[in-house]
């Protein structure tokens, strides 16, 4: 018998793509009473052309659920990077999670964690009964590609994805999904603002895993290693550790969820109404 397909859609990272592609031109939208809506109509833009595309039966939306989560607590830069978030994107947080309730279908955060680890969490609950695909922008939750669990990548346009799977990680990726999270710790990364070993990029980071498989047995060989490469490690080994701390996706985050209410299943005229109150009028056409 088929799995059905559970899809794990990481909200945040559809909001702010569907923020970003739309305000560059000065289209806000607004509902009557004045509150931007841009982020929110994109958001369902692309959330509806993955459910036609992917055709699931379950679906929940993961969410982030503030600024700061135990990361910050490991490393007080962590992502110290990123400007508070435009004004006209602030309303449309509750916004886009209220509108999403017009489907009927689960929104699941927790304070202290980011939607990313919920994800982790769902995806290694639900895996061994369901297919879980994730539908991201956010290449960092590729690490959690494993048996019947996908990764969406939501590539530039309206409906293109890159689809990753265990069969082909190995060729789009040059590693494996579990060497994702060593290879963040040797290179770091700058979107999320911590540096791993200073002066090893990707290609030598993927270079060193393809040949020593992990950290444990790389640093077990760094006789083997050129003498810059040996001083990089030995000189930032501490921001290698913490880096790959942070990397890494928790999957044990005390949440659940009943997924008899995660059926792809709902009531049109409801949606409908919602779309017409938030003057969604085409999208209306999409459901």
């Amino acid at each position: 018998m088929t799995k059905q397909q559970l899809m794990l859609v990481d909200g945040m990272a559809l909001l702010f793509r569907g923020y970003y592609a739309t305000s560059y031109r000065g289209n806000f939208m607004k509902t009557p009473d004045g509150m931007p809506t841009n982020g929110v109509y994109q958001f369902f833009r692309y959330f509806l052309n993955a459910v036609e595309t992917f055709k699931p039966s379950h679906v929940i939306c993961c969410w982030d659920m503030g600024a700061k989560t135990f990361r910050n607590d490991i490393y007080q830069d962590y992502k110290a990077n990123r400007g508070a978030p435009p004004e006209e994107l602030v309303p449309q947080f509750d916004l886009v999670k209220e509108a999403t309730l017009l489907f009927d279908i689960p929104n699941i955060g927790l304070e202290n964690y980011e939607a990313d680890d919920c994800i982790g969490t769902l995806a290694k609950q639900y895996r061994s009964s369901h297919e879980v695909l994730i539908l991201t922008g956010d290449h960092d939750i590729l690490q959690l590609v494993d048996d019947s669990v996908y990764v969406a990548i939501m590539k530039k346009g309206q409906g293109n994805y890159d689809v990753y799977n265990k069969d082909n990680f190995y060729e789009k990726k040059g590693l494996h999904p579990h060497q994702i999270i060593d290879a963040k710790g040797l290179m770091g990364d700058s979107a999320d603002n911590y540096p791993g070993v200073k002066g090893i990029g990707e290609k030598t980071a993927i270079k060193l895993l393809n040949e020593y498989g992990t950290i444990e047995h790389l640093l077990d060989n760094l006789e083997n290693l050129s003498a810059s490469i040996q001083k990089r490690i030995k000189t930032n080994l501490d921001m290698l550790h913490l880096s790959r701390q942070l990397a890494e996706i928790h999957c044990d985050v005390p949440i659940t969820c009943d997924l008899s209410n995660a059926k792809w299943e709902y009531d049109r005229n409801k949606v409908a109404a919602g779309f017409e109150e938030l003057n969604f009028l085409r999208l209306i056409d999409m459901i």
